[in-house]
This record gives C-alpha cells, sequence and structure tokens, in this order.
C-alpha cells in the first residue's frame, strides 16, 4: 500500500512540474459539489487513500497533507499511509488549507486548482489569501490527478434517468419552474443556473443513479423566463421521460452544452444568477469571459428595449446570491410529507427484524462481523415495497469502531458483534417515496455503569430536543444546546452538529436547514422541514465505544395556549419509528417527563409499526421492545 502511495504522489508531482506549480489542492468535490461523487471524481481518495466523504489533500513538491474534521480523525489516521501527514481541521493550532499554503509556499510560488469542482467562494477566499502572500492561484486546464490516473480512472456514470412520480413529488416541474421564473424576476436576473445535482433532481422531478446513495444523475439546470433546459446525458433519456419533460416545458439537451449555452447567455447581455456556494468558479469565469469578449452592441441590447432599464445601464454578466431552490426543497409538501411517513413506516419494519435477528443470534452465541451486519441491514430493507438502495453506507461499529463517527467496515478490519457488544448502526434506506437515516446503539450483552451513564445523557438530550417548542423564525443554533446540555453538566459533548436537513426520496443530508453549534446558518427552522435528531458521545481508546440515537423529525405548527408576539410556535413530530433499547438507559438519571416521553414514542412505535410485521418472532419482540416503563423511586417496577 505504501508503494502504491508512493507512486502515485510521484506521478502526481511528474504533471505539477509539467503545469509549473509548486502546489495541487485536491477536494472532495465533483463539478456539482456532491457529498457523495462518482467514482470517476474520487480524485481525493485516489490520491490519499482517505475514504470518508469530507477532506481536502494538499501535495506540494516534498509534503502531501490531508485535512479532515472531527468526524474522520480516527478514520484518516488509520486510512493514510507514511507519506502523508494528517492535519486535523478546527482543532486550535492547525491552519487552513489555503492558510498553510500561503504561509509554507515562498513569495512567487503557484498553487494549482481545477476550477471546475471549487466554488467561486472558495477560489476567491484562496486567491485573496495567497496574494497577500505574494502566491499565486493558477487554475489549470487540465487536472493533474486525472493524467495521473491514467486510464485507470473510472468512466462516468450512465444509469438512466427516471421520472419521479407525481404521487410522492406534490407539484409538477412546471409548476417549481414557476416559482423560480417569480424568483428570477424579483432578482431581476435573466436566467438561474442549477448546479447541486439534488437541486436539479427536485426541480425536473427526476431521479437516477450516478451516485452512491443519492439517487440524483449528473446534470445542470438552466431557467429563463421562456425556456427551461435540463442538461444530461442524452443517453440516459428514454424517449417517454423526454415526452413528458416538453409537457412540462423542459427541453432536454448534452451535458456539456451547459457551459457553451451559459457563454451565448452571457454574450447577448443576459445576467445569470448563481449562487457562489454552489457554482463552480470556471463555470462563472466561462460567463464572465464570454461577457467580457462580446460585442459592445450585444451588451447594450437589452438596454435599448427603453425605459426603466435603459437609464440603468447593462446587467452584470453574473448576479450572486443563494439560490431559491434550497429552501423550497426544504419546506416538504403534503404529498412529500406522506411519502416520507411511508418510507419509515417500511423501515420501521426493517429495522425492528433486524434487531430482532440480531438479539437472537446474540442469545444463541452466534457472532458476526461489523461488515456482515451492513450487509444484513440491507438485506432486511430490500424486502421492504419501493426500496431501491441504501442513503448511505452502514455505520456499523462495535466497541471502539462506534467511535470513529462516520466508520465504514471493512471485510478485512471489521470488529466480532458477539454476546457482549455494544454495537452502533446507523443506516438508511431510499425508498421511491422518501428517505430515512436512523441510528440506534444496542448492547447484546451487559453495560458498564459509564456506558449506560453516556447512554442516558444521550438520550436525554434527544428527548429535550425532540420536545422542545420554539417560535417562527428559530434557527437550529438556538436549538442545539438542547441535545448537549446533560453531556456538558459531565464534562462530555461531540464532535459533530446535531442534527442535518433530509430530502424526500433525495439526499439523505440537506440544507439550508440544521441544528449545529455553528453559528454560521441563521436559516430559521420552518413547518414542513425535516431534519435529524442525534446527539452522541464517543470513548476513544482500545476499550472505546460509540453512542448516537438518531431519529428524524419533520417540524410542524404547535397548539400553544398563548401566542407570544402574534408569533406561531413550532415543534417537531418523529418520523422515525424503530425502539430505543431500555437495557442501556440508567432510570437514576431519567425525570419522570423522560420516562414519558420514551413510554410514549414506544406506543407510537407499536401502534403504527407492528400492524405491518408479519413475522410472530419479530412481533413478540417488538412488543417486548416497546412496553411501557413505571419507574418509582429511582427503579424500574416494570418493563
Amino acid at each position: 500500500m505504501a508503494g502504491d502511495g508512493c507512486a502515485k504522489l510521484a506521478a502526481l508531482r511528474a504533471r505539477m512540474a509539467a503545469a509549473s506549480v509548486d502546489a495541487f489542492v485536491v477536494p472532495s468535490q465533483d463539478p456539482h459539489f456532491s457529498e457523495y461523487v462518482p467514482t470517476c471524481f474520487e480524485r481525493r481518495a485516489w490520491i490519499s487513500g482517505f475514504t470518508g466523504s469530507a477532506g481536502t489533500a494538499v501535495v506540494t513538491a516534498r509534503e502531501a497533507l490531508l485535512w479532515t474534521d472531527g468526524r474522520y480523525f480516527l478514520q484518516a489516521s488509520q486510512e493514510l499511509s507514511s507519506e502523508w501527514t494528517l492535519m486535523k481541521g478546527g482543532q486550535p493550532g492547525v491552519p487552513e488549507p489555503k492558510q498553510w499554503l500561503a504561509e509554507k509556499l515562498p513569495s512567487g510560488a503557484k498553487v494549482g486548482v481545477d476550477a471546475s469542482v471549487h466554488s467561486l467562494n472558495e477560489a476567491r477566499a484562496m486567491r485573496d489569501v495567497f496574494a497577500k502572500h505574494g502566491v499565486a492561484l493558477e487554475c489549470l486546464a487540465t487536472n493533474p490527478v486525472d493524467e495521473a490516473w491514467g486510464d485507470a480512472r473510472p468512466p462516468f456514470p450512465t444509469a438512466p434517468l427516471r421520472a419521479h412520480p407525481a404521487e410522492w413529488a406534490g407539484k409538477t416541474a412546471a409548476e417549481k419552474i414557476a416559482q423560480c421564473r417569480a424568483a428570477l424576476a424579483e432578482k431581476d436576473a435573466d436566467a438561474l443556473v442549477v448546479s447541486p445535482l439534488d437541486e436539479v433532481a427536485w426541480l425536473f422531478n427526476v431521479r437516477g443513479n450516478d451516485l452512491d446513495f443519492n439517487p440524483v444523475a449528473l446534470g445542470y439546470g438552466l431557467i429563463t423566463q421562456k425556456n427551461a433546459t435540463l442538461y444530461v446525458d442524452q443517453s440516459k433519456v428514454s424517449d417517454e421521460l423526454r415526452a413528458e419533460l416538453k409537457k412540462e416545458g423542459v427541453d432536454v439537451a448534452k451535458y456539456e452544452a451547459c457551459v457553451s449555452d451559459v457563454k451565448a447567455l452571457a454574450a447577448s447581455g443576459k445576467s445569470l444568477w448563481v449562487d457562489p456556494e454552489k457554482v463552480s468558479a470556471a463555470l462563472v469565469a466561462a460567463a464572465e469571459d464570454a461577457a467580457a469578449d462580446a460585442p459592445s452592441s450585444a451588451k447594450k441590447a437589452k438596454t435599448e428595449a427603453g425605459g426603466e432599464k435603459k437609464t440603468r445601464g447593462a446587467k452584470k454578466a453574473v448576479v450572486e446570491g443563494a439560490s431559491p431552490i434550497p429552501l423550497a426543497k426544504a419546506i416538504k409538501n403534503d404529498a412529500e410529507i406522506a411519502g416520507m411517513v411511508e418510507a419509515h413506516l417500511r423501515d420501521g419494519v426493517a429495522m425492528a427484524s433486524f434487531w430482532c435477528w440480531l438479539d437472537k443470534q446474540a442469545r444463541e452465541g452466534k457472532t458476526h462481523s461489523e461488515f456482515e451486519i451492513g450487509e444484513v441491514v440491507r438485506s432486511f430493507r430490500a424486502k421492504q415495497f419501493g426500496f431501491s438502495e441504501e442513503s448511505f453506507a452502514t455505520i456499523a461499529g462495535e466497541g471502539p469502531h462506534g467511535a470513529i463517527i462516520h466508520y465504514r467496515a471493512s471485510r478485512e478490519s471489521a470488529r466480532v458483534v458477539g454476546s457482549d457488544s455494544l454495537l452502533l448502526c446507523d443506516s438508511g434506506g431510499q425508498y421511491e417515496c422518501g428517505t430515512t437515516d436512523v441510528t440506534r446503539t444496542h448492547h447484546t450483552g451487559s453495560p458498564t455503569a459509564f456506558q449506560k451513564d453516556a447512554y442516558t445523557r444521550v438520550l436525554q438530550g434527544h428527548i429535550a430536543l425532540a420536545s422542545a417548542r420554539f417560535p417562527e423564525d428559530t434557527s437550529g443554533f438556538v436549538l442545539d444546546v438542547f441535545a448537549r446540555s446533560h453531556l456538558w453538566a459531565e464534562g462530555l459533548d461531540y464532535r459533530h452538529g446535531t442534527g442535518h436537513g433530509v430530502g424526500a426520496a433525495l439526499n439523505v443530508h440537506e440544507g439550508p436547514q440544521s441544528v449545529s453549534p455553528r453559528f454560521g446558518n441563521p436559516t430559521p427552522l420552518r413547518p414542513g422541514m425535516v431534519l435529524s435528531n442525534e446527539p452522541g458521545y464517543y470513548e476513544d481508546g482500545p476499550d472505546g465505544f460509540g453512542i448516537r440515537i438518531e431519529n428524524l423529525l419533520v417540524v410542524r405548527e404547535a397548539a400553544t395556549s398563548h401566542a407570544f408576539g402574534d408569533k406561531k410556535y413550532l415543534e417537531f413530530y418523529p418520523l422515525t419509528l424503530i425502539p430505543i433499547q431500555k437495557k442501556l438507559i440508567d432510570w437514576s438519571l431519567m425525570a419522570p417527563k423522560d420516562v414519558a416521553w420514551l413510554n410514549e414514542y414506544h406506543a407510537q412505535v407499536w401502534e403504527k409499526v407492528s400492524p405491518r410485521v408479519e413475522d410472530e418472532e419479530t412481533k413478540t419482540w417488538l412488543k417486548d421492545a416497546t412496553k411501557p416503563v413505571t419507574v418509582r423511586s429511582f427503579a424500574v417496577v416494570s418493563e
């Protein structure tokens, strides 16, 4: 492995030297800034050997460094070979990649990038930091990692595109395009460029299979007041789907044609609305260069229509601002919520079947590797109607592997789950009607006192957030403390956000909403938004373990006795319907309201899931797992 890593770095450095750059930045992104990328764009994983979903590699003539966040510190330390230095992003004394490059490279040095995989804002930030130190940013015509990868680089994906059923979409593509056109008019822009793949899929009511876990296809969207175009590999679009899109006012064009159409619009004096966080610097540069090179008559054509526009002068080629699509997509309509509810009912059956199976295996003294556990989880989901794929790779971490927040088991390194194991299992499914994501922590034997204490505090935080009521216009940042306060009381915490948005039969991670200690996201939570609630605790070391309890929640209006400030108040409603293990609870820590919440939640699980369970053994397990608990004087009276 080390030799392979050396050869890859040598090949890359040779290409860097040929391009006359002193360093090259390799981000995780594809041209659409997807969380999971097609294998042909897994450049950072190929060059570094680190397979986590987030990270940035930097290679100079003598050094190779990998930045990632707290979720992946343990994983990266295990996967990186000796040629690489792990940079623990966000930790004291660890600079960002651009700052490190600016300070380490001499004045006059050149840092190479592939501008198609860096957002406009990211490229600007690098250029600004580098300029202060006399370092130049060079946008290379070809990616040197691709050149080093050579013929071994996987081809572009070719999975067919499919229509998303109207039953679960709730709105037609024409209705969504009309929303975009209204936003264009308000923005005083001529065209909206849509680059993120989930936004393209949502807007045109299509789904694909170009990426693992996310039902999307490589494509762009371009919306003007007269035209709507989907840019995608033509071989993926059937005649039936093309005709259906045409009825919605959508033209289908080649994937590569997006750049030329953007350039043509800019050259004709039209202004393009882009989200600088989600569109590539290369696409924006193409538009601005085309506008700059256009004849002056073309630039003035817009203003010569007369009236108000004539006095304002020509528009800019690029108008920047947050796209209107993410928020519209995040606020689910009734059909989308109904689809999510249905998906979670199916998921409840699948996961009840899995946990019943695991408990039986433990009782019988049978063992299974973490890798096998992931396969079994998938097999139970696959039995459910409408299941298409997992929404992410199952995280099945036994003991210390549970402390690796985004752990992914391999056949070679997987630990064994037996009759006295603490297993963290984070998994999810993609169904035709919706997307699921759930984490449960489960002990097959006798948990330690500290494991029970930590688990109970995580559960209390989960309950506190799930039970919260809050005024409209409240952001997730304000709510994050609900999930952490019981851990904080004992000097404990976790290095990840508490909640992320979830798409409806789309990406398992979506924005703009979140619940996080980071102050940077002011997006208020609104009815119809779906978020995860997943506090945790992770103990490192050979005797370590991981604990996380995750449900998906939908925001809805709360029925309150008062409306202070003439505001509506909001609350969460659980979508996930899977038992929470009671064996791990230290009942002496649980307040009566916590016990009441757990009993009510389990009553809902039994009422809604049990009628769908056909296997009697699983139904018996579910009945016991959801049995109400009575706690008096810190003793469990019934369970």
